[in-house]
């Protein structure tokens, strides 16, 4: 079943490329202007967000987490569509020429390259994956380039129900939902009830009881990247939004905001 749902969606990406020509076009120029680096052969696929060029870099595509595989570790439980997500990676670049495109942060603690990728026809991989259904938007502080063209590319995905989308391992969280998902990465969407700051820290509850219910915080460090770009966060009491990142446990599960394109606001 998995390879019939990773045969459509292979094609899906064609179908992408040709229906969705100028909005690639538009997402390209922007690609393009950011920094260039290293440009050479795709050599190999590691998963469905990983590839090695033949000079040997090991490339991360920065702002999307495709499903994981265990790569070798004995004891991790592979996602779901892992493998059908490396092996549309694969269509796309193995063995094409493709430039490597910097929007912030350019090399991670394991010594990979963080880049968005653009094949040599101009192709931006990122957006074929995220619209194929075969990752998420996974951005950090400090590279958080084309990371609104990237989400706009995930919605397209999850609207049509593909891939990944299909999938109730992927499903949008509510809030209530996530107590047993700890050490996840989840999308959590519901209403944020109150909004405070306390000791420098802000607090979005999304359930009467703080101790328990379920909160995004964002920490007096972080708050100076909102505080810069005037977002509001206690403006968002009362609104529906999406909040993205790890399920962590303080005072009931929790995920630590870094930067605000971890929340998409929606009323």
């Amino acid at each position: 079943m998995y390879r019939l749902i990773a045969f459509v969606s292979v094609v899906l990406i064609v179908v992408c490329v040709a229906s969705r020509a100028s909005v690639v076009a538009a997402d390209n120029a922007q690609v393009r202007a950011l920094p260039v680096g290293e440009q050479g052969v795709v050599a190999a696929i590691v998963d469905g967000d990983t590839l090695v060029l033949e000079s040997g870099t090991e490339v991360r595509l920065v702002g999307i987490q495709a499903p994981k595989i265990p790569l070798g570790r004995a004891s991790f439980v592979a996602w779901p569509l892992g493998e059908e997500a490396k092996g549309a990676l694969k269509d796309l670049v193995l063995g094409r020429v493709v430039a490597l495109h910097y929007g912030g942060r350019q090399m991670d603690r394991h010594g990979r390259a963080l880049a968005h990728i653009v094949r040599d026809d101009g192709l931006w991989v990122q957006a074929m994956m995220l619209e194929a259904g075969f990752a998420r938007v996974y951005s950090f502080p400090d590279n958080r380039a084309l990371v609104a063209d990237m989400l706009n590319h995930e919605a397209v995905a999850r609207r049509a129900g593909r891939g990944i989308w299909a999938d109730n391992f992927y499903r949008i969280q509510s809030p209530e939902s996530v107590a047993d998902l700890l050490n996840t990465f989840q999308l959590v969407e519901g209403k944020v009830l109150s909004a405070a700051i306390v000791r420098g820290r802000a607090y979005l509850n999304f359930g009467a009881d703080w101790r328990s219910d379920f909160t995004a915080t964002v920490s007096p460090r972080n708050r100076r990247v909102f505080d810069d770009e005037e977002y509001d966060l206690k403006g968002l009491e009362g609104r529906t939004v999406r909040v993205r990142g790890w399920i962590k446990s303080f005072n009931g599960p929790m995920i630590e905001v870094t930067h605000p394109e971890q929340i998409e606001v929606f009323d």
